[in-house]
């Protein structure tokens, strides 16, 4: 639609919503969340939360793993077909052929159904940044949220934390509490001195609330208060952080009852596909030797890779191998890196039906260059069967480095 797929701005969009009538002014309250890792997690943390509180929850997200209206969540379900096209003509038609991004353009689409259906609340999820994001319109929603700022899109963000940190603190409102997750110190300054300057209350991790395992549980402190909780049937202990950024969110948001008993069916029943999922069904799983596991996450940066590290410490019962994918504006060595040590095998593909994709050659030389036993494949499937033709143990693969790779393998197994 637009020479260039990613171009952060504003003003097409709200030129666009000025012809549609200005759906971002006739939305529930919104919950606005931008950050680097864990923006998903978190809304699917607060939309299972708040479900459990018997509200009706739009949510927008990005990208989707299999089905585009898995972005467009309409109090309670995806966007039907039917609904989802009649939207996107009547933008095309308002549009008129004027320059717009894909992103844009579906974002003022999504807003038009959020307003023309009624719901208790929106969770409206950043796409890029957060000060240019198509989804900055909202002139005052009901919470911002940020979670964890790390280093990625840097040639869109800035090189730096404090340059990214600043970006992404672009969803702050004057006088609209923000809630953020613990952080470090360059990007925490950054904030605090936005929501200084805008007047905005800040609720930080680490310092107004924390959280911490406790066996089978989780501890949240904050508020004056201390709730065990459930762990979340999300996996790793990153999760566990996302979900007490959502309990501190419900905490904070104005006009809603959450009840503790609510809180924890939402860590029970929360589902957000394609982040350290295990596949149980499907081409994939069925052709492996007993005993072995296939799992996907689609984290693509050297953060999400570290929490990865992280969760597979707890995986040393069984050898641990990779299948890798990524797309070319990414660093392969700063993802691949925490996961060295961990992983034996490394089985690379580029990613099916992506023009961005990184050469799967490429993505091997950047695993070879860290000491890994790195070879390229040309689809998952033979990928997985190089490994388990040369591992004698039951073992475990992970197929990692891109929500776009993710969504092929859900969509190819079920």
């Amino acid at each position: 639609m637009h020479p260039k797929l990613i171009d952060l701005s504003l003003g097409r969009i709200e030129r666009l919503l000025a012809r549609l009538g200005n759906p971002e002014r006739r939305l529930p309250p919104v919950v606005h969340v931008a950050g680097t890792n864990g923006k998903g997690s978190v809304v699917a943390f607060l939309r299972a939360i708040l479900e459990a509180a018997g509200y009706s929850v739009h949510a927008y997200t990005s990208p989707h793993l299999v089905r585009f209206n898995e972005r467009v969540r309409l109090a309670g379900g995806d966007i039907s077909d039917e609904a989802l096209a009649a939207l996107l003509e009547e933008c095309e038609k308002v549009n008129a052929g004027e320059v717009i991004t894909f992103f844009e353009i579906t974002t003022a689409a999504a807003l038009v159904a959020f307003a023309r259906a009624p719901a208790d609340v929106l969770l409206l999820e950043t796409g890029l940044g957060g000060r240019l994001d198509a989804t900055n319109v909202v002139p005052r929603p009901a919470l911002t949220v940020l979670t964890p700022v790390s280093l990625d899109h840097q040639h869109f963000l800035g090189e730096t934390l404090a340059e990214i940190a600043g970006e992404k603190a672009g969803i702050v409102k004057p006088g609209v509490v923000c809630v953020s997750a613990a952080q470090e110190d360059a990007v925490a300054d950054v904030i605090a001195g936005r929501a200084a300057a805008l007047g905005a209350p800040l609720v930080s991790g680490g310092r107004d609330w924390s959280v911490r395992g406790d066996g089978g549980g989780m501890v949240f402190e904050g508020g004056g208060r201390t709730r065990t909780l459930p762990a979340p049937a999300l996996v790793g202990a990153h999760q566990v952080e996302n979900a007490a950024l959502a309990v501190a969110c419900v905490d904070h948001l104005p006009g809603f009852t959450v009840p503790d008993a609510a809180l924890a069916q939402g860590m029970a029943t929360v589902e957000w596909p394609g982040r350290l999922q295990r596949l149980m069904r499907g081409p994939l799983a069925e052709t492996l030797p007993a005993g072995w596991e296939v799992w996907v996450d689609g984290g693509h940066n050297g953060a999400a890779a570290a929490a990865l590290a992280a969760h597979a410490r707890h995986w040393r019962s069984r050898p641990l191998h990779l299948i890798f994918g990524i797309l070319g504006s990414k660093d392969p060595v700063a993802f691949l890196e925490p996961l060295a040590a961990a992983a034996g095998y490394l089985r690379t593909v580029a990613i099916p039906g992506t023009v961005g994709s990184l050469d799967a050659g490429e993505a091997a030389a950047a695993g070879r260059s860290l000491g890994m036993d790195a070879e390229p494949a040309d689809t998952v499937a033979e990928a997985l069967a190089a490994i388990v033709a040369r591992e004698t143990r039951p073992a475990r693969v992970l197929i990692c480095g891109s929500l776009y790779l993710v969504g092929t393998v859900l969509r190819e197994n079920g």
